[in-house]
């Protein structure tokens, strides 16, 4: 598998019609202090595994709920143990110290490790700096419209006396966003990897080209395909994609700013205007191997786009 060097800024747009896309933990749309919703970078990440999970089967996704037999979560030790086996411990006077680097190197073989990173505190403590950095999703759309109906269940509730009888079914409420559009902007450097796959020897799985392809698959397709009772109605819309040169040191800034969701449909479709992201991108063309846009055709319609862009149907 060939190493993947390059490096890349792009952003990821969920689309939420009648939909909660990321609740808090009150089952609200999450929103900021000016009352604009946003969703975490975690919710996104949470799809992209999910697919990785579901579509690559001969991928290791280790950060990612898993059961004992008695449907109970298990702990980070367990998970670790339940991919690699015991952890590797030395020999002679460090019998009973575990080899970090050994940890380290089982951890890489991990996709979603290489990809985001670890923040692995169990037996052992190893940070990983991820290659792939997401930020919070924040709606772009005109509008932050949060509505909340009521809902009943065909059960009651648990009576104080247990010999008592409930009147009534449970009433409950579920809050939904009317629509929205999150932009999460992310960048990806292969090199946060080095320091750590230099230290865990020369088995140590890097970033690889195979490694990108998946996950640019799924970052396009992860919320569409992760269609639970509540985000129901979360697609994904848009992938963009700038892929700098293999050499290049520029930075670019977050698109969240850069790329422009009209107020008003056009024959039925978002409008969606990147003439800011194209006069950025024009300062720096001499850096850009390629842009790449991967939208929804049949409900997206794009406006000054960077020249040369390549543009697939999600």
């Amino acid at each position: 598998m060939s190493e993947f060097k390059n490096r890349v800024f792009g952003c990821a747009i969920v689309k939420a019609i009648n939909s909660n896309y990321n609740a808090d933990f009150s089952g609200q749309p999450r929103t900021l202090p000016n009352g604009v919703v946003y969703a975490t970078d975690k919710a996104y990440k949470y799809t992209v595994k999910n697919y990785l999970k579901d579509v690559s089967s001969n991928e290791k996704i280790f950060y990612f709920k898993s059961l004992n037999a008695n449907l109970n979560p298990i702990s980070l030790d367990e998970t670790y143990k339940k991919h690699f086996g015991d952890y590797p411990k030395g020999t002679g006077k460090e019998k009973d110290k575990i080899v970090k680097t050994e940890v380290a190197k089982n951890l890489l073989s991990c996709l979603d490790i290489r990809l985001f990173g670890a923040t692995f505190a169990g037996e052992t403590n190893i940070s990983i700096h991820g290659s792939v950095q997401v930020n919070h999703g924040v709606n772009i759309w005109k509008e932050n419209n949060i509505y909340s109906e009521q809902i009943t269940s065909p059960f009651a509730n648990k009576s104080d006396d247990p010999g008592a009888e409930k009147g009534m079914t449970t009433i409950g409420r579920q809050s939904k966003l009317e629509e929205g559009h999150y932009l999460h902007h992310f960048s990806i450097n292969p090199k946060n990897l080095i320091d750590v796959t230099a230290l865990a020897g020369e088995e140590a799985r890097e970033l690889s080209e195979d490694d990108i392809l998946k996950l640019k698959e799924a970052m396009s397709r992860g919320v569409t395909w992760y269609d639970s009772a509540s985000k129901a109605g979360s697609e994904n819309e848009m992938l963009v994609w700038v892929q700098l040169n293999e050499n290049s040191k520029i930075v670019l800034p977050n698109f969240t700013t850069l790329i422009k969701l009209e107020d008003e449909k056009n024959a039925g479709k978002y409008v969606y205007d990147f003439a800011d992201l194209t006069t950025e991108l024009t300062k720096f063309s001499d850096e850009i191997e390629f842009v790449e846009i991967y939208n929804n055709k049949q409900t997206v319609s794009l406006k000054n786009i960077p020249k040369n862009t390549k543009e697939y149907d999600l």
